[in-house]
């Protein structure tokens, strides 16, 4: 029997075992037939995976099954293991940061002044990656596509 493992724990597990397979994440989001995004983000800890896909995902990176309920469990969202609510220090992750940091108050106004008093949903949502060559070097295209939800104010509660 599999000693209880906590969701950070198989997280490593999975990194690892991917590694140690040469299998990349489009090949897992492939044999589960589900976007790369949001694969690699489930199997990095930030959304449930349904028992069926999770068992395919468990045999193709050779772990055993017993976390497959874990993987389908609903996870805490949102923290990057060891940063809680710090800047996180990773470059990627950081310029990412650092992106939404200055850029983000230009777009909650342009937000509201093109779809009103609302917010784009992250439940209800996509993300996509892509390659734009370049002469001056690659450029990494990251799409955001949320449905916009407005807030509505209920006067009678």
């Amino acid at each position: 029997m599999l000693e209880a493992m906590n969701r950070s724990e198989i997280t490593e597990q999975i990194v690892a075992a991917r590694l140690a397979k040469g299998l990349t994440w489009q090949e897992l989001a492939d044999a589960i037939k589900r976007p790369v995004v949001w694969t690699t983000s489930a199997l990095l800890g930030q959304h449930p995976i349904p028992a069926e896909l999770g068992e395919i995902l468990v045999d193709l990176l050779g772990l055993d099954r017993a976390v497959v309920p874990v993987l389908a469990a609903v996870p805490m969202r949102g923290g990057s293991p060891g940063h809680g609510s710090q800047v996180p220090t990773d470059p990627t992750i950081y310029r990412l940061h650092e992106a939404v940091s200055v850029y983000g108050p230009a777009l909650k106004e342009l937000i509201h002044e093109q779809f009103g008093d609302g917010i784009m949903s992250a439940i209800n949502f996509h993300l996509d990656i892509a390659r734009k060559p370049h002469p001056g070097g690659d450029r990494v295209v990251i799409t955001f596509d949320g449905k916009f939800l407005p807030y509505e104010w209920n006067s009678a509660g």
